[in-house]
């Protein structure tokens, strides 16, 4: 999931400003306690943001839940669930939630946490011994809160590409003992879908459960929360279910299928609007739940608290901060805000927004890749409803933002769309065939195929052709969550004439992605 949303990026916009951009500074507005009125209002302005970007063809189907006052004010749909056919979108829809199942598995663990088995400081090296960090020190040290707020020193999104490359749960967990560390532990941020699901994983281990056993028994069963799952297979049995969507050729296509078993605290749950409303009315209840104290309120205000300096707002110069499984940031009121996005570059994009100060909160669920319209829908409601009107003009700033794949998390790499002026030729196929290996990313093998070469990567030995670029140099056209497009196949010569190693570009982020020769005959 490297093409999910940047946690920091959408907690640096998620606080309202009070700045424009562009513009010189003016007073923030008063502060005012929300009133039945003023959501009703922001409802329908939240519901003809919603229509304008249907009929614009933004994306193909929006769901949407606003929450006030431990009520579900209004849910509805928009658009269709798969656009080969007309069948609506309803709040009952069931959606991948990518990213936004993180709040939710803070939820779970702060259930188990407050059982009294666990805390939030719980070491996972007691938990889960046979998991390890690159350092030895840090996987004595390191706690669930640590990896559930993204400090524990582990590079941004390490083990994303093993999921894509078809590595099971345990032999990704296994795996990341071999990943060049990232920043400084519990000093830096650096989002990792991974090191979440590693804390989830350990968290229920104490309780004798799975992970998926784990949030059905613990969250959506007392809840009620009937269409959620935090398994795929149950997402696929929905009849009611929004598909994911992918530009193709300026049209929004149902073209991919992604599986996130393999991340499921982080990334794999799936649910409608109408149940997250459940859910965010329990948030917003310190653990209440039509009167029955589901989630121990002290467990799960401490989600809520700032664990980590994300970064710093481009818009207010307010810092901010990741709690546990949470964005968290602070209006100009002092009001909390927590919220988070999630998203599928194969089909999903998802925000959830509360401020628990007002008991408000909304959801937006989108069965489209990302391109901004939940996070403008989210802002633009809360605005509405705090304010009366908008401190920005979200879904023009959205677009920009998510118009930019660095704000996404997404480096390409090289440009490879223009061959080199004078392309050196390539050495005889020879010089390149071989068993290349690493202990991060196992074994690529360099082949001849239907007369060209290829290179095979991953247990699932997926095979993709290469295409000569320049003398030693090859390209490949990726695929999956991850992909990005051509990227490069760099082999290094030997004094012998043979590859002594290859470095394959879009496996090499964090500098994993190098491959010596495996000795052999």
């Amino acid at each position: 999931m490297k093409i999910a949303i940047v946690a920091s990026m959408l907690a640096a916009l998620a606080a309202p400003p009070c700045l424009a951009v562009g513009a010189a500074p003016r007073p923030g507005p008063a502060k005012v306690t929300v009133t039945a009125q003023a959501v009703s209002d922001a409802v329908a302005k939240i519901q003809a943001l919603a229509r304008q970007s249907i009929e614009a063809g933004a994306v193909p189907g929006i769901a949407i839940a606003v929450v006030f006052d431990d009520k579900l004010v209004w849910s509805g749909g928009f658009g269709v669930r798969d656009t080969a056919g007309a069948t609506p979108v309803d709040a009952d829809t069931v959606f991948q939630l990518a990213s936004v199942s993180k709040p939710l598995a803070s939820t779970v663990v702060a259930e188990l946490v407050g059982e009294g088995k666990i805390s939030w400081d719980s070491r996972i090296s007691d938990l889960d011994p046979g998991f390890q960090m690159p350092d030895p020190w840090v996987t004595r040290e390191v706690r669930i809160a640590d990896l559930f707020s993204h400090r524990s020193g582990l590079p941004e999104h390490a083990g994303d590409l093993l999921e894509d490359l078809g590595f099971s749960r345990a032999e990704t967990l296994r795996r990341l003992r071999y990943q060049k560390s990232g920043g400084a532990f519990r000093a830096s941020y650096a989002y990792t879908n991974f090191g979440l699901t590693e804390a989830a994983v350990g968290a229920v281990k104490p309780y004798g459960l799975e992970w998926e056993d784990a949030a059905q028994a613990k969250l959506y069963a007392p809840l009620g929360m009937t269409s959620t799952s935090s398994r795929y297979a149950d997402f696929l049995e929905r009849p009611d279910r929004a598909l994911g969507h992918v530009k193709v050729n300026g049209r929004w296509v149902a073209k991919f299928k992604r599986d996130p078993d393999t991340e499921s605290p982080a990334g794999g749950a799936s649910s409608s609007v109408n149940d997250l409303a459940k859910w965010v009315r329990l948030q917003l209840a310190d653990g209440m739940f039509d009167g029955r104290q589901v989630v121990d309120a002290t467990a799960l205000n401490e989600t809520h608290l700032p664990q980590v300096r994300t970064g710093t707002s481009p818009l207010t110069g307010a810092p901010q901060f990741y709690g546990l499984g949470w964005n968290v940031s602070y209006d100009q009121e002092g009001r909390l805000r927590l919220s988070h996005s999630g998203a599928f570059a194969l089909g999903a994009s998802t925000t959830v927004y509360l401020v628990p100060a007002e008991h408000l909160g909304v959801i937006v669920l989108t069965n489209a890749a990302p391109v901004g319209v939940s996070e403008a829908l989210a802002f633009s409601f809360i605005d509405a409803a705090l304010y009366g009107r908008q401190t920005q003009d979200w879904p023009v700033l959205m677009a920009r933002v998510f118009a930019d794949p660095a704000s996404l998390g997404v480096f390409p790499g090289a440009d490879y769309s223009k061959p080199p002026a004078a392309p050196s030729p390539a050495m005889a196929a020879g010089a390149y065939l071989g068993t290349y290996a690493n202990d991060y990313y196992g074994e690529v093998e360099v082949i001849e195929k239907g007369g060209r070469l290829a290179i095979v990567e991953g247990p699932e030995k997926k095979t993709f052709p290469l295409i000569h670029y320049d003398r030693d140099t090859f390209t490949y056209q990726t695929e999956g969550e991850n992909a990005v497009g051509a990227s490069g196949v760099t082999f290094t010569l030997a004094p012998d004439g043979k590859a002594s190693g290859v470095t394959v570009e879009n496996l090499n982020p964090h500098g994993d992605g190098v491959f010596p020769r495996k000795p052999g005959p």
